[in-house]
């Protein structure tokens, strides 16, 4: 199975002071992840809005690519993850609770929630 994180809609859901640090929150899912993907082979791209610090990136190995936008602005991670989505044939879960996102996702794609995603990382 492969999975598409839409990082910064997942670390935006939990209301606690990302907005103060987004670098931060950034690494943090990134490890947190990263920690999920050893626990199973599947692979998982994890998408940033541009740019991303540096050491964010070097969190990516094993099963999991982090990848940050093509530009910056409006939509930008979004276009990425449409983008990633159409080069595949196969059917991904993409993790994102954006609505505008989900309604550019083709029907193939099994979408799941920021919380439920968050919720799998915990268990």
């Amino acid at each position: 199975m492969r999975w598409i994180v839409d990082g910064n809609n997942v670390f935006g859901s939990r209301p606690d002071g990302w907005w103060n640090d987004r670098d931060a929150a950034a690494r943090r899912l990134a490890q947190s992840v990263a920690e999920w993907c050893r626990t199973h082979g599947d692979d998982v791209v994890l998408v940033f809005d541009a740019p991303l610090a540096p050491d964010t990136l070097k969190l990516g190995g094993g099963n999991m690519t982090i990848v940050e936008s093509r530009r910056r602005g409006r939509n930008a991670a979004d276009d990425r993850i449409v983008e990633l989505v159409d080069a595949i044939d196969d059917e991904p879960r993409v993790v994102t609770s954006d609505r505008g996102l989900r309604a550019r996702l083709p029907d193939r794609v099994h979408v799941v929630g920021a919380g439920r995603f968050l919720s799998l990382l915990r268990a």
